[in-house]
């Protein structure tokens, strides 16, 4: 396997990397010494919005520039440290005024706006859970996470708010205050809603941050599971620790870097490396408004000397289409480090970095579960493109069988396919689904929590993405629960029955394509295709919905009655279709 090693004529190459050998780094890391590295709080405990924000507030950083945010235009505002701290400390005031407590969930459905920083920092100090929704969401699946999650507060536009949420507002009794960041604060506000400008302005600076343990409840990220409705992972502020470890060695982060991670905050990479991670460092981070566009986020690069950049796979693949020469039209002599996350990146994709940038993608591995990087291609290592890495210091990863007793081992011998496997015990590994306790302990045996990708490891320690090994959807290095699209599917009166699995793309890696079966009296065709694809994207938006539908006479199902996802993704990858022993109709 070819190695891909740094290229080190970079002009500011004269930082020395966070981690300079693995091993060593490996056999003398603790948590403890981590925590030791970040300040806890005077009067005991920590808090992840002190470490992120309000530590360096109070010292030399304090107007060293910690976001700064880039509107429509590109025009750039910045806010320092010392600022950041007061408008968190304002919002945590709002909080504290409408009766918010601690432990009570405070979600967020926006655009990366300043705001959406705000609220995300306010709530933390407050003491109560933040809890990020992606913007792109249809009503549907923002209705389920408000209500799984119980949501007192949700901060959002006004623009979303009348198109998505106003009419759940009826199915969503937990939901007390509403809050909208205005464009147009002079017009008259929406029934039952509050302006968030407004109640900043009229807020104190002054915040004592709640006295939040390291167990408190800080983060509430969703994921999607094959069965049932979306998973709430539940984390912790001790997370901090290991938002902390992995931004120094595996991003390789200093103080004095410039930081983009252009994943959105509705996804836990846009939370844990988007907002927390850099700030924890004390680094500067990018946030910028807009979607994808090449010419834009190369501009990004060169006009604010991005020097670590964290991105998708995705935006990679759409970048290798562009092609390399319109990057070479921009210089870019800050960038040092390119990371990559989401889903395996091809070994095409980080060779071509090196084309392009002069640099090679370093891809890592984590989940929402894991709260953070657990497997990582490190700055000064040799990459092995295809693959994930090496486990960071103390993270201890392996690729384990299912033994027939209903246990887990490890794999010893190299190049087996197994599970995935992390030992448990991370800051960062959640604690629990929300109120589905006995979901989250089958995640775990023994001391192994399963992770449910498939892997293999070299001989080298470096591990190798193969595949999942349940039916989860991963497009865009998102994951789609296949149950909440067949649920919306349903719901069109022609449907009798759905099934949705995920088929190659070149971009995304994965789309959906719905497959259904019509009730009597109503006849297949492109018309009725069409309208329940607009159905499917009108209820869950367009991040979720099926980029296809096939109508079929029937669906493949067991003699049980459950449908074989897995039989019609073979069919329609051309697969072998397997063990059909148990299929309706077979003897």
């Amino acid at each position: 396997m070819a190695l891909v090693t740094l290229n080190k004529s970079r002009d500011d190459w004269e930082l020395v990397p966070n981690l300079l050998d693995y091993d060593d780094a490996r056999e003398n890391f603790s948590w403890e010494h981590e925590l030791a590295l970040l300040d806890g709080l005077p009067a005991g405990g920590l808090n992840i919005a002190h470490e992120a924000v309000d530590r360096h507030a109070a010292g030399e950083r304090r107007n060293h520039t910690a976001l700064r945010w880039l509107d429509r235009q590109g025009d750039a505002t910045d806010f320092s440290y010392g600022e950041l701290s007061r408008l968190s400390n304002r919002f945590a005031n709002v909080l504290r005024q409408l009766g918010v407590q601690k432990g009570e969930r405070v979600f967020v459905l926006s655009e990366r706006e300043p705001a959406l920083y705000i609220t995300a920092l306010g709530t933390l100090k407050n003491g109560s859970v933040f809890c990020p929704l992606f913007s792109a969401f249809g009503p549907e699946p923002l209705r389920a996470r408000l209500s799984i999650g119980e949501a007192k507060v949700l901060v959002t536009s006004e623009r979303l708010y009348q198109r998505k949420v106003a009419a759940l507002r009826e199915s969503l009794p937990h939901l007390q205050q509403v809050l909208l960041v205005r464009d147009a604060p002079e017009s008259a506000l929406p029934p039952a809603t509050l302006d968030f400008g407004q109640l900043l302005d009229h807020a104190a600076d002054e915040f004592v941050i709640e006295n939040t343990d390291p167990e408190d409840p800080a983060l509430l990220h969703f994921t999607s599971g094959t069965t049932g409705k979306p998973k709430g992972a539940l984390h912790v502020h001790e997370a901090v620790l290991a938002h902390h470890a992995s931004a120094r060695l595996a991003l390789d982060l200093h103080p004095q870097d410039i930081f983009w991670c252009t994943a959105d905050p509705g996804w836990v990479t846009g939370t844990s490396y988007g907002i927390i991670a850099p700030l924890v460092i004390g680094a500067t981070m990018i946030v910028d408004r807009e979607e994808f566009d090449p010419e834009r986020w190369y501009g990004i690069l060169r006009d604010h000397r991005v020097s670590v950049w964290y991105t998708a796979p995705t935006a990679v693949r759409m970048m290798m289409k562009v092609g390399a020469e319109l990057v070479r039209q921009f210089e870019l002599p800050a960038l040092r480090f390119m990371a990559s996350v989401g889903e395996p990146l091809n070994p095409e994709a980080v060779l071509w970095g090196k084309e392009a940038f002069g640099l090679p993608f370093h891809d890592n591995w984590w989940q929402t579960e894991t709260g953070g990087i657990m497997i990582a291609n490190f700055l000064s290592q040799p990459i092995r493109p295809g693959s994930m890495g090496r486990p960071l210091p103390g993270i201890e990863a392996a690729v384990v069988r299912h033994c027939e007793d209903g246990s887990v081992e490890p794999i010893v011998e190299p190049d087996q396919e197994g599970e995935l496997a992390l030992k448990r015990g991370w800051p960062s590994m959640f604690r629990t689904y929300l109120y589905e306790e006995e979901r989250y302990q089958k995640c775990f045996h023994g001391e192994w929590y399963l992770t449910g990708d498939l892997a293999r490891r070299d001989r080298d320690g470096y591990f190798w993405f193969v595949g999942r090994a349940d039916d989860v959807i991963k497009s865009s290095g998102h994951l789609i629960g296949p149950f909440e699209v067949e649920s919306a599917l349903m719901e069109h009166p022609a449907v009798a029955e759905a099934a949705v699995i995920g088929v190659p793309d070149p971009m995304a890696g994965e789309v959906v394509k719905g497959f259904v079966s019509l009730k009597p009296g109503f006849e297949a065709g492109a018309a009725l295709q069409q309208e329940i694809m607009a159905l499917a994207r009108k209820r869950l938006g367009p991040a979720v919905a099926p980029r296809q539908i096939q109508i079929e006479e029937t669906l493949p199902r067991t003699r049980s009655g459950k449908i074989m996802r897995r039989l019609l993704k073979a069919r329609e990858l051309g697969l072998p279709e397997g063990d059909t022993s148990t299929l309706e109709g077979n003897e």
